[in-house]
């Protein structure tokens, strides 16, 4: 996906709409303009900071394509209450407003889209993506009052995959201010989320208690936990999932303090649960019965290679290519580790019945198909979790992962398409059969 190309011929034709629009609508006052209207001061300040952003940067970017962020903005660009960026506003009102429209004609397309789910029956519907902060060179940064601390990123610490740590570049809420305004910025974010959409998974929840902070122009090692307020802002979050009637599931893989497992399940937040992941002390894998049912299980993440270059390593064949490996060493410790974790799903998924006939129990010989796939899937689909995960990357037996953790430049992250679309796949007998399958082997496991 050649994100770049898309959004110039999008732009070619977004204004035009736009001018349409308001001749048919906001010249005669009609009830249209009025639900424009009415977004546009529901939308409040948070809208026209983004509007204007865009607006601004718009502007800047035809006359140089390298205008990435306000840092690079002219100098009295680069905050929202310059006087130079209020004139610019001032004079450009038509601009602006072209973006509080195309953020209106989303909100209005993502809303249909979550009514014609639920008129369809679906008791979940939109599944949305809280992510654990902003870019430090966005709209939210250009026009932040003091909520967020500039002067740090989040991350995090060294450990032994990692002994460098990760610094995320995201600038953290700050929590004094957060007590302080009654936690303002941390509701509205919430009802922004929830307001389309049956679940909203929370990126790296255990932000809640703690974020590594890392001072600016530092690496990770040289970072600190920093805690929250967990009590006040979990219970925040349970009044906003109560009003929106929309339930969380908290992304909590990795190192877990204990202290707030319990917490996080007290204020209902769903657990994550990764078949991968979730190993005993003896290295095999944890039967998915025995997953906590507050939780949503899943065979693979977006952040993770696809079912199949799991099994066949193409994950790190390319990590080889790419140079994400010191040395053939470490590579060859891990292409040893996976061979040896391919052998205890299948001794797993074997132990359990879900092995189909046919199927060796060689994993060194056993190559990935569809028959092994949807076994795979039909085991973690029957365990105790509330929630089920599916990617249709593994429904169509993909094989290039859509993101790579770690990679700017190396890898095209978030571009890779579908192999195939909508209409294309439901089509597919292998897609109906497997889709049938699992929606049995999720009504007996409930």
């Amino acid at each position: 996906m050649n994100y770049t190309e898309v959004a110039e011929l999008k732009m070619s034709v977004l204004p035009l709409l736009f001018d349409e629009f308001k001749s048919r609508h906001l010249d005669k006052q009609s009830e249209r303009a009025k639900l424009f209207l009415d977004f546009i001061e529901a939308g409040g300040e948070s809208l026209l900071h983004q509007a204007a952003f865009d607006a601004i940067h718009a502007e800047l970017h035809a006359e140089d394509s390298n205008m990435w962020g306000w840092p690079v903005f002219p100098e009295k660009y680069r905050r929202f209450e310059n006087a130079a960026t209020q004139k610019f506003i001032a004079d450009n009102q038509d601009k602006v407003q072209l973006y509080m429209y195309l953020q209106w004609i989303a909100d209005v397309q993502i809303n249909e889209a979550q009514a014609l789910a639920e008129e369809k029956g679906m008791a979940v519907g939109l599944y949305r993506d809280l992510a654990v902060g902003v870019a430090d060179s966005g709209s939210e940064t250009w026009a932040d009052n003091g909520n967020l601390v500039m002067d740090a990123s989040i991350g995090a610490p060294p450990d032994i995959l990692g002994p460098l740590g990760q610094n995320w570049g995201l600038p953290p809420l700050n929590p004094q201010v957060l007590q302080a305004t009654s936690y303002d910025a941390y509701i509205q974010l919430l009802r922004a989320n929830m307001k389309h959409c049956g679940s909203l998974r929370i990126d790296h929840v255990l932000g809640l208690l703690r974020l590594w902070w890392i001072p600016k122009g530092e690496n990770a090692t040289k970072g600190a936990y920093i805690y929250y307020p967990v009590e006040d802002m979990l219970a925040i979050l349970a009044l906003e999932s109560h009003r929106h009637q929309c339930s969380v599931i908290g992304e909590d893989l990795g190192t877990v303090p204990d202290e707030i497992v319990e917490i996080l399940r007290d204020a209902g937040v769903h657990s994550y649960k990764v078949f991968f992941f979730e190993t005993a002390e003896d290295g095999g894998f944890i039967s998915p019965e025995h997953y906590a049912d507050q939780s949503m299980s899943a065979l693979c993440t977006h952040d993770m290679p696809t079912l199949r270059g799991f099994w066949h390593c193409d994950d790190l064949k390319m990590g080889r290519e790419i140079g994400l490996y010191p040395n053939e060493e470490q590579l060859a410790g891990l292409f040893d580790d996976r061979l040896e974790c391919k052998q205890g799903i299948l001794d797993s998924v074997a132990w359990h019945g879900y092995l189909p006939e046919g199927v060796g129990r060689d994993a060194s010989l056993v190559p990935m198909d569809a028959h092994l796939s949807e076994a795979l899937q039909l085991h973690v689909a029957a365990g105790s979790s509330a929630l089920l995960s599916v990617q249709l990357e593994d429904w169509l037996e993909m094989d290039k992962p859509v993101n790579i953790p770690g990679t700017v430049n190396e890898y095209p992250n978030w571009r890779r398409k579908l192999s195939m679309n909508l209409e294309e796949i439901f089509a597919q007998e292998g897609v109906n059969r497997i889709a049938k399958r699992l929606t049995e082997v999720r009504a007996k496991a409930s």
